[in-house]
């Protein structure tokens, strides 16, 4: 019986080509060298954070370098790449902008796991339906442009906002906005703390416990694995005392009485700074069009405070020119002016004109082999493309020859009033014998017979 073949329903290519051609940017999180288990489950973490646009699955050999992701970059439409690696100070992340930079350096002062915000937070652990979509990008506390503020943070904003699909609020579903990535910096500590949060919508204007009533438990029933959303009411005489009950009372014993409409207003979820009306249809339950809700945000991690160190220009392996150094002094300078020109490396002139030719030298060998290397194929190709054309002569040759040799025994055959000598007629039966005995059948088989006893 032959084997069934399964044949895909989807297809991840059409898609993804859709995709890359809207401009939405593409990324890899790897690890880079020998790092912990604990930085490998960071690297786990921001592929999470940076879904659907990321590869998941991607696996990294030990022997695997930075440049081999660079060269599958392109083929693949990747735009960014975030390499984790653990240095003898501390983690170290890089941003690499694919496929010519720049490149930003951080180092990691401290993070904290997915896992480990999961303990800590009182909400409920999130569906997994929020990572089918992009989450939105927030960036806060960055200085206004000025001629005051330093030139690599509105490079560094930039950086970030590349990382994620542009908004779109015209062809944009309120419903498709689930996640926010917060990116704050803190001009006091000089870092940039990396946050990740989950958009909740609960009803506004009423109490905790109606809230619940509405929404049901994610409470496991007792005796039972499965997950139950009704409201277990068994502890109470009378409803009144689940929904009116003062505000710390623990049980349907207590003489202390029900709460007043003021308390009870009072214990209403939010205040009308997180109110909104919804503009469309949102998921989740009772999230209609126009009624009123209260947004909270849920933080589920990873969190990661960053410091930058450096930006240079090009990729790691083809690094080009020095445009920020923590260690260094930053000019201030001029907005808009080209990023060649930002150099911040505490340098003397000698120094800088030094490293910029160098870098030009460096630029112009680069060209040079590459040009080289284009020379050599082409070359190639071309000796290539000769060597079959002059295989083709020898075939038509031999084509040629053998026609003439046709025409030659055709014009040499015998004839019948020509005049055979003794030699001839010797050669011509020995020939006729060496045929014959050359095409002699050989002699037939015996059968065996197999005689019963």
């Amino acid at each position: 019986m032959a084997r069934r073949r399964k044949h895909r329903t989807h297809q991840k290519g059409a898609n993804a080509a859709a995709l890359s051609e809207d401009g939405i940017p593409k990324s890899f999180v790897v690890k880079h060298g020998q790092v912990g288990t604990s930085l490998a489950q960071l690297v786990r973490d921001l592929r999470k954070v940076m879904e659907p646009n990321t590869a998941s699955r991607l696996k990294e050999r030990k022997r695997n370098k930075l440049k081999d992701f660079f060269a599958m970059a392109p083929a693949l439409k990747v735009t960014h790449l975030l390499a984790l690696t653990l240095t003898d100070l501390a983690p170290s992340l890089r941003l690499v902008r694919l496929p010519v930079g720049p490149t930003f350096s951080f180092r990691v002062e401290r993070y904290s796991l997915m896992k480990d915000v999961r303990k800590i937070s009182r909400s409920a652990p999130s569906q997994g339906l929020e990572y089918l979509t992009a989450p939105l990008l927030v960036l806060a506390s960055f200085p206004a442009p000025s001629p005051t503020t330093p030139a690599h943070l509105p490079l560094l904003m930039k950086a970030f906002q590349s990382m994620f699909p542009p908004l779109s609020p015209k062809s944009m579903s309120l419903s498709g906005a689930r996640r926010i990535v917060l990116i704050a910096y803190n001009a006091e500590r000089g870092t940039i703390d990396f946050r990740h949060y989950i958009i909740t919508v609960k009803p506004y204007g009423v109490s905790k416990r109606v809230r619940r009533v509405l929404e049901g438990t994610s409470q496991k029933s007792s005796g039972s694995s499965s997950m139950t959303r009704v409201l277990d009411l068994g502890n109470e005489r009378d409803v009144a005392d689940f929904l009116l009950r003062k505000k710390g009372e623990r049980g349907p014993e207590s003489e202390a009485g029900y709460e007043s409409a003021a308390s009870s207003a009072s214990s209403a979820a939010g205040d009308d700074g997180d109110a909104v009306s919804l503009a469309d249809d949102y998921v989740g339950r009772n999230n209609r069009r126009g009624q009123k809700k209260a947004v909270k945000l849920n933080e589920v991690g990873p969190r990661l405070e960053l410091r930058l160190v450096k930006i240079t220009e090009g990729v790691p392996g083809k690094d080009g020119e020095v445009l920020y150094h923590e260690f260094g002094t930053w000019p201030h300078i001029k907005l808009g002016i080209s990023i060649t020109d930002m150099v911040a490396v505490k340098k003397s002139r000698a120094e800088a004109a030094a490293l910029r030719v160098s870098h030009a030298e460096k630029e112009r060998l680069r060209e040079k082999r590459k040009r080289e290397q284009e020379e050599n194929v082409r070359r190639k190709k071309e000796n290539e493309a000769g060597r079959q054309q002059d295989s083709g002569l020898p075939r038509e040759d031999s084509e040629h020859s053998a026609e003439e040799g046709d025409e030659e025994q055709s014009e040499g055959e015998w004839d019948e009033e020509e005049e055979v000598s003794d030699d001839e007629d010797v050669e011509g039966e020995t020939d006729a014998e060496s045929e014959s005995e050359r095409f002699e059948e050989p002699p037939p088989k015996k059968s065996k017979t197999r005689i019963k006893t």
